[in-house]
């Protein structure tokens, strides 16, 4: 009897290839309103307020854009979202402001985060300027330390880019901390004891050469 031979056609395995994945958006460049300078082409609107354009440069593999504007002084953020690469708010006069945009695909839940820029928002009667409020470095908030000291480190920055004279700095384990050390030149306070399973709070008051000072909001950590 005759061997029959079989063969199998198209050989002996496949291969399945899914679909790429979409690029992600790409981080913006801002260009207004300037990092660290006073804004004072905005349209006045009223003695409060007045109407100020922000725009950044187009991204690659972007839809839309979130503009994040957080007033340094209540440290309320808004968020506004747009398919241009500027827009138009109206903002609260003599008042510090930080702003960055975030990039957004429909195709992708991937976004891009610009740097952050802070500006100040001029009014009428100013000659002088508050510092912008400091920028707390460590610990940051809702942050857990361990160990039985901490560090407390920020940065200042001032609106004219002037000098800051001192710090004030409180801290403790209410929602008042109470003054830990007061007109301190340097930004950081090290040895700071802590005691284990403790949640403390702790800000910063800036202040420059006129006496104006800034807030930097009351952050809070906790010791494992």
């Amino acid at each position: 009897m005759a061997a029959v031979l079989l063969a199998g056609c198209g050989g002996g395995g496949s291969s399945k290839q899914g679909n790429p994945q979409p690029n992600p958006p790409a981080q913006v460049t801002l260009s207004a309103p300037a990092q660290n300078t006073l804004c004072l082409t905005g349209t006045v609107v009223s003695s409060t307020q007045s109407s100020v354009p922000f725009s950044w440069g187009a991204s690659a593999n972007t839809d839309s854009y979130d503009l994040v504007i957080k007033n340094l002084l209540t440290s309320v953020s808004t968020t506004q979202n747009t398919t241009q690469s500027a827009l138009t708010l109206t903002l609260d006069r003599n008042t510090p402001y930080a702003w960055y945009v975030v990039s957004k695909s429909t195709k992708t839940n991937a976004t891009a985060q610009s740097d952050t820029w802070k500006f100040y928002n001029s009014g009428p009667g100013v000659v002088t300027y508050a510092p912008f409020p400091a920028q707390i470095t460590a610990p940051t908030l809702g942050q857990a330390v361990t160990g039985s000291s901490v560090n407390l480190t920020w940065t200042g920055s001032t609106v004219t880019g002037g000098a800051i004279d001192n710090y004030d700095v409180y801290f403790g384990t209410t929602t008042t901390p109470a003054i830990l050390k007061s007109t301190i030149k340097d930004s950081f306070v090290n040895g700071v004891a802590i005691t284990s399973k403790t949640t403390y709070y702790w800000k910063v008051i800036t202040r420059d050469f006129a006496g104006n000072t800034s807030d930097s909001g009351l952050y809070e950590f906790t010791v494992n």
